[in-house]
Parts: structure tokens; sequence; C-alpha cells
């Protein structure tokens, strides 16, 4: 999900060599650090997660460029079609090189039926493969094929399939998660929560501590799948953006969010939120009357508060912003070319109060 997008651009690092031998040591150290942290996940991934926080998931969405509502395969932005495997493992690893400075270890990816079990898949797969292999969790969330869907599935026994490759694959893997829709908005709430409970009983290999439900309409509400017994040892998904609502104050966001968190904060993970961070809004303003500002620091209170983690929506791709080319919510510009590719934060405030709502 998510609309607008506009900000500015910046360079590469300087000189290919040096950053090429940075980045390589770099990766070496951050291999050892996943290590260790690779426990909590683990914890988190093998058992029922009913009175854990999440906030072990420090992450961020990388999308298409023009969103990931699509009737073809997804190409997340930074990725060509023509990539190989191992190419997309690369370009891949740059960019968690430089999300991983920023302390992030888990990356929302999207998938649908245009994209698992095609040429396509074996390649996109390396994306995965990086990221689980230094350690990062993986959230693999599917996106309706395409805008016009309406919030529902197109294909049930296409989407059937779908995860029944997904799940094949990796539902031994502690480190990746499963996310069956993202924002079943088509779906009253009983209808979606009978779909969500029927995909649990089908997809067996997907075990219910790493399953995110997401909640009702946008994913914007929580209450009637954290009350429901089906998925109580399920992680739940949760959406909140200012543009979802009328204008708030700080406190009637933060009231906002925990109401529709029900009672299920200790398993919900924010897998998005966002805001413009490519005009200059200063998010560590305490007192500022921006509505934006407002909010991220409220969702991002909540998500302290309750030990909640998160994955911000998003670190590159979504929805272009006007004529900028790029969505201006994205909280890094994309630079480099080739496997040299290079993240730089847009807002640093911005950055800190996503990390401060993590818990760091």
């Amino acid at each position: 999900m998510r609309t607008p997008a506009s900000v500015e651009a910046t360079g590469p690092r300087h000189g290919k060599a040096p950053a090429s031998r940075w980045r390589s040591l770099r990766r070496v150290l951050l291999g050892a650090l996943s290590t260790v942290t690779l426990i909590p996940g683990v914890a988190v991934g093998g058992a029922s997660p009913a009175h854990a926080a999440t906030n072990q998931f420090r992450g961020m969405n990388w999308a298409v460029l023009g969103d990931n509502f699509s009737t073809g395969p997804l190409v997340v932005q930074g990725l060509s079609q023509s990539d190989s495997n191992a190419t997309v493992r690369a370009k891949a690893n740059a960019l968690y090189d430089d999300m991983a400075a920023m302390g992030i270890n888990t990356v929302r990816l999207p998938i649908n039926t245009h994209t698992v079990g095609t040429t396509w898949w074996n390649n996109y797969r390396g994306a995965i493969d990086a990221a689980t292999a230094r350690g990062f969790k993986v959230i693999l969330a599917y996106w309706e094929d395409g805008a016009a869907s309406g919030g529902r599935i197109t294909n049930l026994a296409a989407w059937n399939t779908m995860w029944s490759r997904v799940t094949n694959t990796y539902g031994a893997n502690t480190n990746v998660y499963f996310e069956p829709m993202n924002e079943p908005h088509g779906y009253s709430s009983a209808e979606w929560r009978n779909i969500a409970a029927n995909w649990m009983s089908y997809h067996y290999s997907a075990v219910p501590g790493r399953t995110l439900i997401g909640g009702t309409g946008y994913s914007q509400d929580l209450r009637d799948v954290c009350n429901d017994s089906r998925f109580s040892a399920t992680l739940l998904s949760f959406h909140h953006y200012a543009f979802f609502y009328s204008a708030m104050t700080y406190d009637a966001f933060r009231g906002h969010i925990q109401t529709r968190l029900g009672n299920c904060a200790s398993r919900a993970v924010v897998t998005e939120y966002g805001a413009p961070m490519s005009t200059g809004l200063n998010y560590g303003n305490a007192s500022s009357t921006d509505n934006f500002v407002r909010h991220i620091r409220a969702v991002t209170q909540v998500m302290r508060d309750n030990q909640m983690g998160g994955t911000y929506w998003p670190a590159v791709g979504g929805k272009p912003t006007g004529t900028s080319g790029f969505d201006h919510y994205s909280m890094f510009a994309l630079s480099g070319s080739g496997t040299d590719l290079n993240l730089t934060v847009r807002n640093t405030s911005g950055r800190d109060r996503v990390r401060y709502g993590w818990g760091l």
C-alpha cells in the first residue's frame, strides 16, 4: 500500500574500489554480528508468540518502483528482470549492507502469482536467500495480482499454488515469515478470517509462529483477528498511515493506534507505516504541528511502549510522487550501478525516529 512521493538525490560513494573494499570488510563484520542476533528470531519462529514482544523485527519494505500491485512479475527497485540469481544476490547484499548500518535486520518482500514459479522467481529468490544467509528475517507478503482486484484474491487456486511453492521451499527456514495477504480490504471481517484460517490449515509448512495475519480492512484493525482463537499462536500484521484518517493531535494518534491493536500488541508487527522523508520535516520535534510528524512520532512511541517491531514503508521503491521519479516516503535514495549499489538516508531525523520505535 501507499500513495505519495518526492526528494533530493545523493551521489554514490567516492571511488569504486574503496567502496568495494569497505563493503567487503563491513559484510564480514555484519555477518559475524548477524549470527549473534539470530537467536531471538529463531525463538519466535519456533514457538507461540502469544506473550512475546516483536521488536526483534527491525525492518523496511523493499518494493517495486510503481508499487507492488501488478499483473506481472514483481521486480523490486534496484533489480532487473534480466538479472541472474547471483546478480540479484550481489545487488541485494549491497543494499542490505547499507540497511544493516541503520540497524535493519528484517526485509519485507512482495510476491504474487505472476512471480512465484516463474524463471524470474528462481532469480528473485536471491534477494530472500541473501537476507537469510546474513541472519536477516524475511517477511514474504502476497500482493493482489493487480490494483483493480479490489482487495480480494484474484485467483484462489493460483494463490494456493503460489503459497504451496513458497512454504515448501522456505517452511523449514526459521528466518522466513509468511503473510498470506497484504491489505485484504475487499473482504468482510468474517470472510477474511475464514480465508486466513483455511490458508493455515492448507499450508501446514507455515508454522503459526512465523505467520503474520493481516488485520481487517487495509490491515488497519487487529481487534477481530486478535480475538479469533484460530490465530492465537500467530503474529499479526498491522498498517497505519496518516492519510488513512483525518488530521489528529499526537495524543489522538497514539490512542487511535493503540485502540486498533486491540489486546494483541505483543503479537503485532507494524508492517507498514511511513511519511515524507524528502521534504525536510523534523521528526525529532515533539512540539511540531505537522500531521505527518505527529503521526510518525505517535506510531513509533506506541511501538516502543509495547516493544513492537515494524517494517517501514518503503526503504526504496513505492509510488513515485509527482514527477520526482521516487516515492517521497522512501527512507533511502538509491544510487550506483551494476552490483555496486548504495543507499543514502533522505532524512536523518526520520531515520532516528524509526530506530527509536524499534527500541534502539
